[in-house]
C-alpha cells in the first residue's frame, strides 16, 4: 500500500493471489491439491525472484543514464580545453608573426612568449586528452550497464512467462504445463545469472 492509499499491482501479483487461493482450496481437500500447493509455492518464489530481477534492471538502467551523463560532461570539459588550446595557438602564431616583424631588440620578448605558449599548450593537451579518455571510459561503463539492464529485463520477462504458465497449469491441471513452467523458470533464472555475471 502506498502513502496515498493506492496499491499498484505488478504483472504477476494477480496470478500469485489466484494461486494462493487455489492452494488454500487444495489444502482443504479439493482435487489436485498437491499440484496446486506446489504451483502456488513455486509462483511465490518465482515472483520474488522476478521482483529482484526487475529492481536490478531498473538500477542498471539508471546507472547507464548517469554514466552517459558523466561522459557528456567530460566531453564538454575536453572540448573547452581544446578551445583553450586553440586560443593559445592563435596567441603563439601572433607572437611568431611579431618575431618576423619587430626589430631585433624586441625579438627575445616575443620568442619568450612563443616558448610560454608552447609549454601552456602542452599542459592543456594533456588535460584534454585525459578528459577524453575519461569520457570514453564513462561511455564504456554506460554501455556495459545497458547490456546488463537488457539481461535483467529478459530474465524478468521470462519469469513472468513462467508465472503465466503456472496459472494455466493451475487452471488446466496439466502436468506437462507444470514441467514447462519449471523449465521456463530455470531459463529465466539462468539469464538472471548471466546478468549478475555481466555476460
Amino acid at each position: 500500500m502506498s502513502e496515498g492509499g493506492f496499491h499498484v499491482h505488478g504483472p504477476h501479483e494477480h496470478e500469485l493471489e489466484h494461486a494462493v487461493e487455489h492452494a488454500a482450496e487444495g489444502h482443504h481437500g479439493v482435487a489436485g491439491g498437491s499440484l496446486t500447493n506446489q504451483v502456488a509455492m513455486f509462483t511465490a518464489v518465482i515472483a520474488t525472484v522476478g521482483a529482484i530481477f526487475s529492481y536490478m534492471g531498473g538500477a542498471t538502467q539508471a546507472n547507464a543514464g548517469l554514466y552517459k551523463n558523466n561522459a557528456a560532461i567530460k566531453k564538454t570539459e575536453a572540448s573547452n580545453q581544446w578551445n583553450f588550446y586553440q586560443a593559445k595557438s592563435s596567441k603563439q602564431n601572433l607572437s611568431e608573426l611579431a618575431v618576423a616583424l619587430v626589430s631585433d631588440d624586441r625579438k627575445p620578448l616575443y620568442q619568450k612568449e612563443i616558448e610560454r605558449y608552447k609549454a601552456e599548450k602542452a599542459e592543456i593537451k594533456l588535460a584534454a586528452d585525459k578528459l577524453e579518455a575519461e569520457a570514453l571510459d564513462w561511455d564504456r561503463k554506460s554501455e556495459e550497464q545497458m547490456h546488463q539492464h537488457h539481461r535483467w529485463a529478459q530474465a524478468t520477462t521470462v519469469l513472468q512467462v513462467s508465472i503465466a504458465l503456472a496459472a494455466i497449469a493451475l487452471l488446466t491441471k496439466k502436468r506437462w504445463l507444470e514441467l514447462g513452467m519449471f523449465g521456463v523458470a530455470a531459463l529465466g533464472t539462468a539469464i538472471g545469472v548471466l546478468a549478475m555475471l555481466h555476460i
